[in-house]
């Protein structure tokens, strides 16, 4: 029989896994094909422990202008010359290298995030998979030719901006990156990126893991706060276009500092999404779909479905079920086997979702389970909380109205087709909603009511490449993924070619 759990058996096995995970590994900005450094450092924490996995660099203005003037040498030099074949040859070496660093990537996000193995795991398959998706994407690429008359000959080109500055979060940060990086690259164009303070070591390994198969400065990473590191991005005067996933705040910021120098800009937001329960749905399909939609990932996530629309018929057995499947999972080090809900990844937002869980019950509504966190035991150290489901839930409360990015569910009552519709929509949010239902003609009808960018029928996900992500109302602008984010990369030049009747 094997010794319980302890905290210092638990620091113990992460300390060693720090050891392993960055043995041989420089994690520092990367600009030019090379590892620099700054003068002053900030630490990426281990969400278990509460440790640091080690420090990096905070980029300052100047290493900023050194990373876009690098990136703008690079595309001058090589990369604006190079063909949709070639680029897409690379983009195709590169997922070759990175399926083969794996595990080596799946370790870092685990511990830098907190997700359980598998799910980080899944993450970097996610991150490869787009990848892929954009080296096949990258040689479809066309322009149009526009029969306008008989004595001009009229077509489009498709041109990069030339550099491009993009800045991703910390709750999936291999897969942000690759969801930047390969429209971004196949669309012809050079990167800066910014991942954020609290996770950027894989989104720095994969960086260094291109080396040989980019030009240097192609992908150049520059690691930092959003307030030092990120604005001196997002402000800077050479950079052509920016991609933003994030805040809703942080974004808007983000837009203005565009607005000073006309840059176009993709925005990926936050969320309140619905998932609304029909009264003939399935519910163990409808449960399944309720958990996976804000469990997943601890809740850290932007289309998360965490507010559940249940019909009054059918309310009661749901929350029950609810209930039990969060009273499921195992709550754990992420390390370990069976473990199926990490931590937060950071202690601010376990403070935000702890003070959400207050708000919710000071507000009136019922706490049916969960919203716990340990303060002792082997635990005691992470930022770890207990899957929370409340009832009782009015839509003007803020826990229905604020995005908490945590594993908190909310579960609200209706009637009829049109009040569902109504609540699902009343909020300034819209990236995405849910449906459960076995009609078809209900789905189709949902499908055009709720106003989001992204519907799941009867599930939470997939979330595949191929796929335009993003949402409307406050949740965003412009798309990542699908042919559509290449789009977002490129100019669009109209070419006239005026013919004149031949003379022999």
């Amino acid at each position: 029989m094997s010794a319980p759990e302890t905290r210092d058996s638990v620091r113990d096995r992460h300390s060693k896994a720090h050891s392993d995970a960055l043995d041989g590994v420089e994690i520092e900005p990367w600009i030019g094909g090379e590892s620099v450094s700054a003068e002053e450092s900030t630490p990426t924490v281990d969400p278990v422990v509460g440790e640091p996995i080690t420090t990096v660099s905070v980029c300052d203005s100047a290493m900023v202008d050194r990373a876009v003037e690098t990136a703008w040498e690079a595309f001058e030099r090589t990369w604006a010359e190079t063909t949709p074949t070639d680029r897409a040859q690379r983009l195709a070496d590169w997922v070759e290298t990175l399926e083969a660093h794996r595990d080596e990537l799946s370790l870092l996000e685990c511990l830098d995030t907190g997700k359980p193995r598998a799910e980080a795991q899944a993450e970097v398959d996610g991150a490869i998979s787009t990848l892929e998706y954009y080296a096949s994407v990258a040689r479809t690429q066309s322009g149009q030719q526009i029969p306008a008359g008989n004595d001009l000959h009229m077509y489009t080109r498709m041109e990069p901006f030339g550099v491009v500055g993009q800045v991703t979060p910390w709750n999936f940060p291999s897969w942000a990156a690759a969801w930047k990086l390969g429209p971004a690259l196949a669309a012809g164009n050079c990167s800066v990126l910014k991942p954020s303070a609290h996770a950027p070591l894989t989104t720095v390994r994969m960086a260094q893991l291109a080396t040989e198969i980019f030009p240097d400065g192609v992908i150049n990473v520059v690691t930092g706060t959003g307030r030092k590191t990120g604005a001196a991005l997002t402000e800077h005067d050479d950079v052509r276009k920016l991609s933003f996933t994030g805040s809703g705040e942080v974004g808007s910021e983000v837009m203005r500092a565009a607005a000073e120098r006309i840059a176009p800009v993709t925005l990926e937001l936050g969320g309140k999404s619905p998932l609304i329960v029909f009264p003939d749905a399935d519910i163990d399909t409808a449960v399944a779909a309720a958990a996976n939609g804000v469990y997943y990932s601890t809740g850290e996530i932007c289309d998360a479905l965490s507010r559940v629309i249940v019909h009054e018929d059918v309310h009661d057995e749901f929350v029950d079920r609810l209930v039990s499947r969060a009273e499921s999972y195992t709550l754990g080090d992420p390390l370990v086997e069976g473990t199926t809900l990490g931590p937060l990844t950071n202690a601010q937002q376990l403070e935000t979702v702890t003070e959400y869980v207050e708000i919710g019950r000071n507000q009136g509504a019922t706490l049916a389970t969960g919203g716990g966190v340990p303060d002792e035991g082997a635990l005691a150290d992470g930022y770890f909380v207990e899957p929370a489901v409340f009832t009782d839930v009015e839509n003007e409360m803020r826990i229905a109205q604020e995005e908490i990015f945590g594993p908190v569910q909310t579960v609200q009552a209706f009637e009829s087709y049109d009040e569902a519709i109504a609540l699902a929509n009343a909020t300034d949010y819209g990236l995405a909603g849910g449906i459960v239902t076995e009609s078809t003609d209900r789905v189709h009808a949902a499908v055009r009511d709720i106003d989001a960018g992204i519907i799941y029928v009867n599930a939470y996900g997939p979330i595949r490449p191929e796929g335009p992500y993003g949402g409307f109302k406050q949740s965003g602008i412009g798309r990542d993924l699908g042919e559509a984010a290449v789009d977002h990369y490129q100019q669009t030049k109209t070419v006239y070619v005026n013919i004149d009747e031949p003379e022999l």
